[in-house]
Parts: structure tokens; sequence; C-alpha cells
């Protein structure tokens, strides 16, 4: 039996990394709240944080425990954490869907919080409900749809963000990204084996302050306003956000399944990386820290994050997953948060986001056939076109307007279909993976597969689970019917495969 050791040298590479993803997220949420919807610092900084630094902590904790016991269960030194943090698709929507507009409405931030709370309840208890079905989606749906889904998240919300604050300092961002590419690709040993990560991020600090980028009067004032908070658990906060969560709450339906696919699709990277984890348990402990955060106070719902193989390649191995939610945990209740971002240029830790994104999306391609890499593209697309919308959106709101104000068939004439991108990008994880099992099925002449697929596709979609913005009765009619016609195509191919009793049922490698 190996001596399991919680702890390497080559952990500090992925600390680094996943502790800076973590703390650029609560950076961001932080703004957010704070900023943008206008929320006090005695609730933002107090309440919020401390308890998103506690469920990021615990499930840390959890995922650790994870991979000691698959360590010993397979006598293996080289098993790597699932990493978690907080969803960050589920943190710009719950600010803009929930938080921000019973602010707006009530200017009341207790039950603009309270309302979060409720809305992150419900989505933990979602994501423990898929736990009881989880294992059997992971094993009915192909890989490259799963993987492909997955990569579709890496290019846009992963990637691309990151790669666009990098080229917009890359003084700093393309000397880090060069280390990271050196340390991670190259297999380049940094000066005095110092962790690539950590020297990606000292570096850029120090241009960072030579360039006057980063200033000591922003940092001193940083300092002044240092809060101080715990999580204070309650289940009041509940009850008096419910009435004014309620006409939000049908919307974290779908939310809370795109979570539990999310962790299907993030343990099956997992798996093809070589750390076989078990679903259900990793599900639970989805919902369980979502739910413990709500009742602490955090209305983001925690995840497995993407990076799991990037992590791995990188050598971190079980501690690095404790290690970064114990220091987050500790800096969100010291109130250091603020303080961070005016010492490190957010800027010089992008590329370890950007190297994530690409290993992801690299590994959809090579852990599969090559016959599937059509079903990978396809996967990918709808994150496109939800990653464009958004950024459309953004940009709409900048200029005090909409897509419906500018009208859809203007925007149509001048080359952006607005309403089908909204279409396709709308439930993007689950519409990815259908798109990708349906062409993996067609590859393999499974037509009745590819059938039952499509009727699946129309049912959810009939609901809103997928192409609609809300869950409703007959959400969109046009897909509905769409899927139904394609269904009666592949029901017809089957018919006539299996009339002509020719075998073509090949088996997906």
């Amino acid at each position: 039996m190996r001596t399991i050791k919680y702890f390497v040298k080559s952990d500090w590479n992925g600390f680094f990394g996943l502790f800076t993803n973590n703390l650029t997220n609560i950076l961001v949420m932080a703004s957010l709240l704070s900023v943008v919807v206008g929320l006090p610092g005695n609730i933002v900084y107090g309440r919020i944080l401390p308890a998103v630094g506690l469920s990021i902590l615990l499930s840390s904790i959890y995922y650790s425990y994870m991979a000691i016991k698959l360590a010993k269960k397979e006598n293996r030194s080289d098993v790597t954490a699932l990493p978690a943090g907080t969803s960050v698709p589920h943190m710009f929507l719950i600010v803009f869907l929930i938080i921000g507009p019973v602010f707006w409405a009530t200017g009341n931030a207790y039950l603009a919080w309270a309302a979060g709370l409720v809305w992150a309840l419900l989505e933990g208890v979602v994501e423990l409900l898929g736990s009881f079905i989880g294992i059997k989606i992971r094993k009915i749906l192909p890989r490259a749809a799963m993987l492909g889904s997955l990569a579709g998240v890496s290019i846009t919300y992963i990637a691309l963000n990151p790669a666009f604050s990098i080229f917009a300092v890359p003084y700093i961002g393309l000397v880090a990204l060069a280390i990271v590419l050196l340390g991670w690709v190259g297999k380049v040993k940094m000066p005095f084996n110092i962790p690539t990560g950590l020297v990606a991020i000292i570096i850029g600090v120090i241009i960072g302050w030579v360039s006057g980028l980063m200033t000591g009067t922003a940092l001193i004032d940083s300092l002044s306003n240092i809060t101080f908070g715990a999580p204070v658990p309650s289940f009041t906060r509940f009850f008096d956000g419910f009435s004014d969560a309620l006409p939000f709450l049908f919307s974290a339906i779908p939310l809370g399944i795109y979570n539990f696919f999310e962790t299907i699709d993030n343990c099956e990277s997992a798996a093809v990386a070589g750390d076989n984890y078990n679903t259900r348990e990793a599900m639970l402990a989805d919902g369980t820290t979502t739910i413990i955060g709500a009742i602490f106070g955090s209305p983001f719902p925690t995840a497995v994050f993407i990076g799991h193989p990037g992590w791995k390649e990188a050598g971190a191995r079980i501690g690095y997953s404790f290690v970064g939610g114990l220091t987050l945990f500790v800096l969100t209740i010291f109130g250091m948060i603020s303080v961070l971002l005016n010492i490190i240029p957010v800027v010089a830790i992008l590329p370890i986001l950007l190297y994530i994104g690409v290993v992801i999306t690299t590994q959809a391609f090579t852990s599969v056939s090559h016959k599937y890499a059509p079903a990978v593209v396809l996967a990918i697309i709808p994150w496109l076109a939800d990653w464009t919308k958004n950024a459309v959106d953004i940009a709409l709101g900048a200029a005090a307007t909409n897509a419906g104000n500018v009208g859809f068939d203007n925007l149509a004439t001048a080359g952006l279909n607005y309403f089908g991108m909204m279409n396709l990008g709308a439930g993007s994880i689950i519409v990815g993976m259908i798109l990708g099992s349906i062409a993996v099925f067609v590859i393999d002449h499974k037509f009745v597969h590819a059938t039952v697929t499509s009727l699946v596709a129309a049912i959810l979609t009939y609901f809103g689970i997928i192409h609609s913005g809300i869950v409703g009765i007959n959400s969109n009619f046009d897909m509905t019917l769409g899927y139904l016609l394609i269904a009666i195509i592949f029901a017809g191919y089957a018919y006539v495969y299996i009339k002509k009793g020719e075998n073509h049922e090949k088996v997906s490698s």
C-alpha cells in the first residue's frame, strides 16, 4: 500500500490556479453586488462573501476527502481532487435575475439578499434530486457530447474573456501567458523549481507596480476599508425572502438542472484524465454545500469546476483544493478581498484560466474517436450562441437599450439573427449535449437512439427547460415542432434499416 501524501510540492501549481480562479470570481461577485446592484458593504463583505467562502471551503474539504478515498482504493499517488467553487454563470444570473431586480424594486437590501438565498436553496434541492439519476444519465450520454458541451463553456466563459483582458494589457498578460506556456505546456522547469503559477503571478505583480498600473493610493484605501465578517446561519431569511423570490423561482429549476449536468460533465472529464469519481456522491456534495451555504448566507450555488485535467497536468494532487478553500475562507472573513485586488493585477492570473480552457477543449477532441469530431463541434456551438448573446446584451445595455427596442428584424437585416441566437443559446449545456448526442447516434447509425433523443429534446423544449428564458407550458412551439419533425425523420430511417434486417447499430467507442 502506497503512503498517501495529502500535499505535495506540485500542489502549489493547482493551488495558485484554482485559488486565483475562485478569487477572481469573488472579486467580480463583490463588484456586481456592491457597485452594479448597490447593496451596502456590511451585507456584501460582512455576510455574503464570508458565507461564499464557507461553502467553497466545505466543498473543497469534501472533494479532498473523495480524492483520499480514491487514492486508497486504487493504491495510487497521482489522484487529483475535483476542483470546486462558485458556479460562474449562476453568479451573473442570480445577480441580474433576482437580487438586482428585487433591490431596485423595493430598495430593501436585506429582502434582495434573502430572495437570492431562497433561489440558491431551490437550486441545491434540484441538485440533490438530480443525484438519483445522474449516474444513469452519464452512462447513456455519449462521451463526445458531454466533453463537447464542456469544451463550449471552456472556449467561451473560461478562455475568451481572460484572453481579451490579456491582450488589453499585453505587457503583463502576454508575459504571464508565456510563463504558463513554458511551465505547463512546454514542461520547462522554473528557476529554483518555483511553481509555474506563482512565477507568473510574481512577475505580473512586479511589472504591474513598476509600470504604474498598480498604485499605493488604491492599496491604502482598501486597507482602510477592511470589513470583518462571519457567516451566520439563519432559516428566517428564507421565510423573509420567499414572497419576493416567488416570481423568479421557476427560473431556478433549469439552472439547477444545468448545475447537475455540469457536475456530470466534469466528472466525465476527470474520468478521462484518469480519476473516476462517483458521480452521485459529487452531485450530493454540490447540492449539500449549496444548501448549507444558503443557510449561512450565500446566494450562489457551489459546483464541481471545469479544469480537473488541467490541474492534474500541472501536477496538482489532493491538497491543492483544501488549501485553496481554506485560504479563501480566511480572506473572506477578514475582509481582505479588496486588498488583494489592489496588490495583484488580475491580468497576471488570467493566463492560468486561458490555459485551463485550452486543456479542456483539447481533451474533448483527443479523448474520443476522430469520427466523432463533428459531434464535439456541434456540442460547442450553443455555447458560442449563449456567450455572443450575453456580449450583445451587455453592449446594448451600455447604450441604454436592448434587442427588443432595437428590433429583431433590424438586427437581422444588419447580419445578426438575435432571435435564433437566443433560441440556440438558452440552456446551452443541455442543448449542446443533445445536439452532440444526436450527431453521435447518426454517425453510428443508431437511429432509434437519435429518435428518442429528439423526443426528449422536444419535451424539454415544450416545458421551457431549453430554448426558452422561462419555464412554462409550450414555451417555444417552433423549436418543439422542429424536434418532433426530426424525430419522425430518424424514426423513418430506423424503420427502413430494421426492415432491411441490416445491422447498422455500431457500437460507440
